[in-house]
């Protein structure tokens, strides 16, 4: 994606300092960074973000040591190692904090005040500052103090019951969701909250913290799920690729392999038993109506699933979206690649970088006519700009920075 030269950057001139490892919040940061912000990323020295080491799979001549999992959120980004749990490291950061607008971190609760950087000691320094802490169960309650992952997270706040094939089907049980829900979920949370704590400040003057936990955020994302019990006293079951409340919804075997039909009004099913040659499903009582469908949708499965053979995927979606029925097929990343909806829409971007060639990444999936996301840097190496950051952030000299170094502190 081409990026303009001038664009015009909604969040430019704010400074993020991002103390936050893994998915979650450097997704924040990221979002941050693309919207224009100057995002300086700290980073442990010699090692950095965690996740930089997950893998395989691993960037090209870089195995063992930078995954391509660190290039999903870490773009728009300056890396900066400072050993904060140091006290000459700790004072960098609180230099830092003076000029700063928002800092993110995702630590266990308690973890950063035990070095002075916690919200009291960096709001006493700066009361403009928004202090976003990310984990994996909040600051405060009985879970608080353990850690959190995305997998846990899901698999706490009922994600799992309903992700996977029913019981007492062949490979029926609980699954996660294949990609980090709960992490994802998470970081955009963070980005709305400190978003609003934006808005307040430039209303009030007044910075804030802000608690986001992965398991809130993958709690809250249950939606219907959490709803029906809530106010039904009623349990979604698992029901694999079946959509649970709407029918016909789900995968079908094609020809050639599968496509996905998704029916979710009366009015959609009319339509699809026009196109697939039985207008008379529609008026028969058994799926009419989208309650009468639901509770007969393996009969309604089998009926579909005859009506489909002769053709496939690709005569089938093109077939079945001229008559407005949404239908699509089942792609994989391979796929997208080359697809010309996400070829036209600029979904992939491309970023040189100085050592590793291009970076590719899924673009921000946004639109905005007049303040666009901006691709401007490429995921950073470990510390590549240490020693840029600290002398225009803090004024330091070659002579300062390099007795740092040699000091252990960046």
């Amino acid at each position: 994606m081409k990026t303009p030269e001038n664009s015009n950057m909604a969040l430019a001139g704010l400074r993020v300092i991002d103390l936050t490892r893994v998915i979650a919040g450097p997704l924040a940061s990221q979002t941050f960074g693309d919207l224009g912000a100057e995002v300086i990323k700290i980073e442990r020295p010699g090692e950095g973000d965690d996740v930089r080491r997950v893998g395989p799979p691993w960037m090209p001549g870089n195995e063992d040591y930078l995954s391509t999992y660190f290039m999903a959120v870490n773009r728009n980004k300056s890396s900066v190692t400072i050993d904060f749990a140091t006290p000459k490291g700790a004072e960098l950061i609180r230099a830092m904090i003076k000029d700063a607008d928002i800092l993110l971190e995702n630590f266990r609760p308690g973890t950063l005040a035990k070095y002075g950087l916690g919200y009291e000691d960096l709001s006493a320094i700066n009361p403009r500052l928004i202090y976003c802490s990310v984990s994996g169960f909040g600051q405060t309650g009985p879970y608080s103090a353990r850690s959190g992952y995305d997998y846990l997270a899901q698999a706490m706040s009922g994600a799992m019951t309903i992700t996977g094939l029913p019981d007492g089907v062949p490979g029926g049980g609980p699954l996660r969701v294949g990609i980090p829900m709960a992490d994802i979920f998470a970081g955009m949370q963070a980005s709305i909250a400190v978003l609003a704590a934006l808005q307040h400040r430039g209303k009030t003057g007044e910075g804030q913290s802000i608690d986001v936990s992965l398991f809130d955020a993958q709690f809250a994302a249950m939606m219907n799920t959490a709803s029906a019990w809530l106010n039904a006293g009623e349990v979604i079951k698992r029901t694999g690729n079946d959509h649970p409340s709407s029918a016909p919804y789900g995968v079908y075997p094609v020809d050639d392999g599968h496509i996905l039909i998704a029916t979710f009004s009366d009015r959609e099913f009319i339509r699809l038993s026009a196109a697939l040659g039985h207008p008379e499903w529609s008026s028969d009582d058994r799926f009419a109506k989208n309650g009468g469908r639901v509770e007969n949708r393996e009969t309604l499965r089998q009926l579909v699933t005859s009506a489909l053979v002769g053709k496939g995927k690709l005569e089938w979606v093109e077939h079945l979206n001229a008559a407005t029925v949404s239908c699509g097929p089942i792609n994989a990343i391979a796929d997208l690649e080359n697809d010309p909806h996400v070829q036209a829409r600029e979904m992939i971007v491309e970023m040189p970088h100085s050592e590793l060639g291009t970076i590719r990444t899924p673009a921000a999936p946004y639109r905005m006519s007049k303040t666009p996301p901006t691709y401007r840097k490429a995921p950073p190496l470990i510390g590549e700009d240490t020693d840029a950051v600290l002398k225009a952030t803090l004024g330091l000299d070659d002579a300062e920075i390099a007795e740092l170094r040699r000091d252990g502190i960046v």
